[in-house]
């Protein structure tokens, strides 16, 4: 049996992530399927329309096996934290691939690129030299691998792959990247294909648009129950404007602080406001992530948890848990039975974010203390 394991966010999960599990399924007939999920924001720094246990319920119900979840201290991070605590988590697991779509179709190309990454020298100079001319990471990133490799990597998954292999070839995981060549364009929001992205199905949902033939029939029972605007932009704009100092929090470098104050009172809405605070050197989505952090009270300080304190199971099947029984005197991290804000700092900062998530959008206190996974019976 083939296990393989997948990072995901789901947010939400539409039938392009159902495409992935039945390619995999197709390669590997008799696979078990690992997943982890960011919970209740994702690494965009978006607030995820759909809680992680209504996400856990749709993944069990088409085809995953086990559901973990990544915490919100490194979910909402750079494509490499999100990725490396991703891959510690599934290692644990004893995974034998990594799956993760991508647009470019070559995996050597990727996988030559992350060498260069962590072993040729003139990269990290070059990625300085460019970003003292004010450039972003990502693409100074993607100008010194051109300049290195003749290759160009500018796409949001094709980045986040190259994250996962180097944590691959940095920690010498024993599993292997498996690639599945996304089959639409992450920048159409206009799309009325099948399979679209994430992305589109959100802003189509947001202008009460038909979504209906882009997900599978467990995601529109969902998200036919919730509305999904949310009270993010009021919680945020009251933080912003009653907090003497925003550089406290994570990703809030030195004199943004005053930019976003000023931005704040420009701005009627959360798209207004990162626009307004964008820069050349600072991404949308960095940018993005940076108020996450601010809404939830992520403070630089908070940021010094190094070492996974605990997995956490969200939800498994019958084959799962067989799955389960076999390898968890060989996992060498905690699994959280108890809800143990004390214990575990990384929890005390999740009980955090799921308190403000559930007052600005959706309440999951009950189930989030509770902490039993889900159990689908086959």
């Amino acid at each position: 049996m083939e296990v393989i394991g997948i990072v995901v966010e789901y947010n939400p999960f539409h039938n392009g992530h159902l495409y992935q599990i039945n390619k995999i399924k197709e390669l590997y007939p008799n696979s078990l399927i690992i997943v982890v999920t960011s919970s209740s924001f994702t690494q965009r720094g978006e607030l995820s329309i759909i809680n992680k246990w209504d996400k856990t319920k749709i993944a069990l119900e088409n085809g995953i096996d086990i559901v973990l979840e990544l915490p919100y201290i490194y979910s909402t991070q750079s494509s490499d934290i999100f990725a490396k605590y991703s891959l510690k988590i599934l290692n644990e697991f004893n995974i034998n691939y990594l799956c993760f779509g991508t647009e470019s179709d070559n995996i050597d190309n990727l996988i030559k690129s992350a060498k260069t990454q962590i072993n040729n020298k003139k990269f990290d100079l070059l990625v300085k030299e460019y970003m003292d001319k004010g450039i972003n990471y990502p693409t100074a990133l993607n100008n010194a691998l051109k300049d290195l490799n003749q290759k160009e990597f500018n796409t949001p998954n094709d980045l986040l792959a190259l994250s996962y292999i180097k944590e691959i070839l940095k920690n010498n995981y024993s599993f292997k990247p498996l690639n599945i060549k996304r089959t639409n364009n992450y920048h159409d929001i206009d799309s009325n294909d099948d399979i679209s992205s994430s992305s589109n199905i959100r802003a189509k949902l947001s202008q009460n648009k038909d979504i209906s033939h882009m997900v599978p029939s467990n995601t529109l029972n969902i998200l036919k129950s919730k509305n999904i605007a949310s009270k993010y932009f009021e919680y945020l704009k009251y933080k912003i404007v009653s907090e003497k100092d925003l550089s406290v929090y994570l990703d809030v470098d030195e004199g943004l602080s005053t930019r976003i104050k000023k931005s704040i009172n420009i701005s009627n809405n959360l798209e207004e406001l990162i626009q307004n605070i964008k820069t050349k050197r600072y991404t949308y989505n960095k940018i993005s992530r940076m108020l996450c952090h601010i809404l939830c009270s992520f403070t630089k300080e908070e940021n010094n948890i190094k070492d996974l304190e605990y997995i956490r199971i969200l939800g498994f099947n019958k084959k799962g848990q067989e799955y389960l029984n076999i390898i968890k005197s060989n996992i060498n991290v905690p699994i959280l039975n108890k809800y143990d804000t004390k214990k575990y700092k990384t929890l005390d900062i999740e009980y955090r974010v799921s308190q403000v998530y559930s007052q600005i959008y959706e309440n999951i206190m009950d189930d989030e203390i509770k902490n039993k996974p889900i159990k689908k019976d086959e």
